[in-house]
């Protein structure tokens, strides 16, 4: 640089040294960015409890994510906010329960202008706040218009689809979708729709799964390429139905006749070999060791289509276990004792505020979190939620589903019947009501969960029009009768 005049000298020394800040700053950032860890976490979509081997699977092939749990931490009792997809969803990108923001329910079925808001900031904006490159690839299910688009709430790379579920084979659904716009239909089911990259229709080539891991694997090479830690959400869509699988993973489970449990076990098989992919690309990058992987599903598995909840009652869209408590793995052995079971309740709602100090994030000001961090408890092995609730709700036609816990018990409100008590520490399967020999115990949960109630959001909208219809002709929620004990008493 050429610095002849006295007041050029002067210029040349301050963009010399402004130079030189910038570079200190830049450098500073990177060595920053060094050492904050990739986050990849992983979601599995309508996976029963009994469905991965690590969970104790007998028949479902899980050999990727069974050896990051042998090296990892496996919790026996992981909890999602909502036993539904979309408000489960919701509830891990905003940190709230979604009853608490309007999204108890899942969104529209096709084609909708409604979604979670950017008002309620995500976790990827959080994080990319913080200096990461953000991706989310596969289901979204947060809302289809562009306000509502992944790019809009801190995401700087979609790749996926927007809706509730898509078909799995692109030779079918792309048919399928041709011949509805060949109709001049403009509604189409969003089963079928191309899948898009930031906002862009793309044509996939591959089985949907193997074409989101094959994504993945692509993110974190650009992360890499970057210099740059990264947070990953991989949102699976499998094993949520329709169940279609290849026929070469469909071979490897021919012992099992049950054609539906064959379906979704090799439709698992499939998230499984994905995982393993990702992982062996981690390692070639040298990324693996600084990478916190996080596995878990978004709700439990839908009985009759395949999947097993075993020991626990029920399934999807329940309150009762087999509803909302999910398998889940934590690995980044340098960091967690490896081999080793967490046998404490963690929250689905807990991952916000523990990404967010795992990655040295600033959380956005004023922002409301119905979670907690709980990486020092895990590594600790304390219990994160002692002597605290956690509560799940699931409204129906006329009524609502409830359950609340606390420690080793749980009361339990399911099919417009009586409260019942459990003990679910001792009892998992929640066979045995002891609610005559805690009947103090009982009401003070139920009438804990009503203040708890209070506050929740009127839904911002339902699955469909019918289902808005009856919330209001019923005069929905109908609070006064969900925390009604049974005797009278509502405390």
């Amino acid at each position: 640089m050429m610095c002849k005049t006295k007041i050029g000298t002067l210029i040349c020394g301050a963009i010399v040294a402004m130079s030189a800040g910038l570079s200190a700053s830049v450098m500073a950032n990177q060595a920053d960015n060094a050492e904050k860890p990739n986050i990849l976490f992983v979601l599995a979509d309508d996976l029963g409890y009994n469905d991965v081997g690590f969970n104790g699977s007998t028949d479902i092939k899980t050999p990727n994510l069974d050896t990051l749990a042998k090296d990892g931490v496996t919790f026996d009792a992981a909890y999602v906010a909502h036993p539904f997809c979309g408000p489960s969803r919701a509830a891990i990108m905003t940190g709230r329960y979604p009853h608490k923001i309007g999204a108890q329910f899942n969104l529209p079925e096709d084609n909708s202008n409604v979604g979670v808001s950017a008002d309620e900031p995500f976790i990827a904006q959080t994080m990319k706040n913080a200096g990461y490159f953000t991706g989310a690839m596969g289901k979204w299910h947060l809302g289809e218009a562009p306000e509502f688009h992944p790019n809009k709430h801190g995401f700087d790379e979609f790749y996926g689809f927007l809706g509730g579920g898509h078909n799995y084979f692109p030779a079918e659904f792309e048919k399928a979708y041709a011949d509805r716009v060949a109709q001049g239909l403009t509604n189409i089911n969003m089963y079928l729709t191309p899948l898009e990259h930031n906002g862009k229709e793309v044509r996939e080539t591959e089985y949907i799964t193997d074409g989101l891991s094959r994504e993945a694997v692509s993110f974190v090479d650009k992360a890499a390429a970057k210099k740059q830690p990264f947070f990953l959400y991989l949102a699976y869509n499998a094993p949520h139905v329709p169940l279609q699988a290849k026929e070469d993973d469909l071979a490897v489970f021919s012992n099992i006749k049950d054609k539906k449990r064959r379906t979704y076990a090799a439709m698992v098989y499939a998230v499984d070999r994905g995982v393993g992919r990702i992982v062996e690309q981690l390692k070639k990058n040298g990324q693996f060791d600084n990478t916190l992987i996080v596995f878990m599903s978004d709700n439990g598995g839908k009985m009759g289509q395949g999947s097993n909840n075993f020991p626990l009652k029920e399934g999807k869209g329940s309150v009762q276990e087999g509803g909302f408590r999910v398998p889940m793995l934590f690995h980044w052995p340098e960091h967690l004792k490896a081999g080793s079971r967490f046998p404490h309740p963690v929250l689905a709602l807990d991952l916000y505020p523990t990404f967010a100090e795992i990655g040295g994030a600033t959380l956005p000001a004023g922002k409301k979190l119905d979670g907690k961090d709980i990486w020092t408890g895990l590594q600790a092995g304390n219990a994160p939620h002692k002597d605290e609730f956690i509560y799940v709700l699931r409204h129906r036609d006329g009524f609502s589903d409830a359950a609340a816990r606390r420690n080793q018990y749980k009361a339990v409100k399911n099919h417009n019947q009586k409260w019942k008590l459990f003990n679910i520490a001792d009892d998992i399967s929640e066979n045995k009501d002891v609610s005559a020999a805690h009947p103090a115990i009982l009401r003070d949960m139920v009438s804990s969960m009503e203040s708890w109630s209070w506050n929740n959001a009127q839904p911002k909208w339902f699955h469909n029009s019918s289902e808005g219809a009856r919330w209001r002709l019923k005069a929905m929620p109908r609070f006064d009768e969900t925390f009604e004990v049974g005797d009278g008493s509502k405390r």
